[in-house]
């Protein structure tokens, strides 16, 4: 696609300013500029004054994108892997996981009633939070066609309709439930639209680390630096570990629009309050053990993949595993003349056992099952025999 004659910058929302500071903040930001210390009549913070637990004793500091020797641990981490675009701790935030930052992210980039654009299929989450936000969630597809792949044309088509309200387009890479990364090509369409239309670009790269059929091509969206980028990861699947809650946001793009987008989120983070100290002490440690960890899942899911084909044969079954190229799921097509709530009903009653069906994510079309790849083998392969057996059940 080719670049737009005029690019537009980004709008953020009213929530964060503008707000001109007070002569007082004006004042403290030139005595700290100076060098020259002040003592502040109002502090409250009591682990200046001598009274922090023993378990946690440092002096707390108010850093709104989080402690920053985290943060450096983590860019460190994150160059070690070889990742594709620069990694500036100055420019991450440190939060609890990407459904928080969904949550800063809509408050600093929409006013109540404006639009993101989501994919379909997709989980259903980011809707939701932008419900929560008060923000409407607009769906453009994706279809598959022996992979999936993004209809650009229906992301055009929401974006003149949809005139201003519009302020950020949200991919997910690789994509959840489908698998599917984003492919060169629909990176440079979709990078072309931002700048047309003065969006910003959300990238959720939680699964980014799990390869299983990718096609060529696939990269990070995290330091994009032509359109106000916003790449989302976390704990949650590098370390398989959701219970940990650690997740950040990595700001990339034109140097003017990080700089305004910096210090708006800002304000979003010192409202919420840092991240907690005791796990950002913790983070090196953890961070110490992800290669280990994404390894030992990326095995799992690779090895369930495999023995999914091979249980669910072209030439003896009736149902079929969609390419997925990434993540810890796979989609499985079975005839749609079943309904979906039959057979998840079935399951239960006949097998005791249950699932996500297409509906769920929004398929296209009715007949389509997914599948966590996350269990050990007998486990899965059960849950694999079952539901051959309940469609079985339901075509006899």
């Amino acid at each position: 696609m080719s670049r737009p004659s005029k690019v537009q910058p980004p709008r953020f929302s009213r929530r964060t300013g503008p707000a001109s500071p007070n002569p007082i903040a004006l004042a403290e930001a030139g005595a700290a500029a100076g060098g020259r210390p002040l003592e502040r009549l109002n502090d409250s913070n009591p682990t200046r004054f001598g009274l922090a637990p023993d378990f946690l004793p440092q002096e707390y500091r108010a850093e709104p994108r989080g402690p920053i020797g985290a943060r450096r641990a983590l860019a460190d981490h994150l160059r070690d892997l070889g990742d594709e675009g620069a990694v500036d701790p100055e420019r991450t935030y440190l939060l609890s996981s990407t459904s928080q930052a969904y949550s800063w992210l809509f408050k600093l980039l929409c006013d109540a009633g404006q639009a993101i654009l989501e994919p379909r299929p997709g989980y259903p989450l980011v809707e939701s939070i932008a419900r929560l936000e008060c923000v409407d969630a607009l769906q453009y597809r994706l279809a598959y066609d022996g992979s999936w792949t993004i209809d650009l044309a229906s992301v055009r088509s929401l974006l003149e309709q949809e005139g201003g309200r519009i302020k950020a387009l949200v991919v997910i890479n690789p994509n959840n439930p489908t698998g599917s990364y984003l492919h060169p090509e629909e990176r440079e369409a979709l990078v072309g639209l931002c700048q047309e239309y003065g969006l910003a670009l959300i990238a959720d790269e939680v699964f980014f680390g799990y390869p299983l059929e990718p096609l060529p091509g696939r990269r990070r969206l995290a330091g994009e630096d032509r359109v106000l980028t916003f790449a989302l990861d976390g704990f949650s699947k590098m370390l398989a570990a959701p219970h940990a809650k650690v997740g950040w946001i990595r700001v990339s793009g034109p140097r003017d629009q990080v700089g305004q987008a910096l210090s708006r989120l800002d304000v979003i983070a010192d409202d919420y309050l840092p991240m907690s100290q005791i796990l950002a002490d913790r983070m090196p440690s953890m961070l110490a053990q992800a290669a280990r960890q994404t390894a030992r899942v990326r095995g799992r899911v690779t090895g369930n993949l495999a023995l999914l084909k091979e249980l669910l044969n072209p030439a003896t079954s009736c149902i079929s595993v969609l390419r997925a190229e990434g993540g810890w799921n796979a989609l499985l097509r079975f005839p749609s003349v079943i309904d979906e709530n039959a057979l998840v009903l079935r399951l239960i009653d006949g097998y005791g056992v249950t699932g996500q069906p297409g509906y769920f994510f929004d398929m296209p079309s009715n007949g389509y099952m997914a599948l966590s790849l996350l269990p050990e083998e007998g486990r899965f392969r059960r849950g694999v025999e079952c539901l051959s057996l309940a469609v079985d059940d339901l075509l006899h």
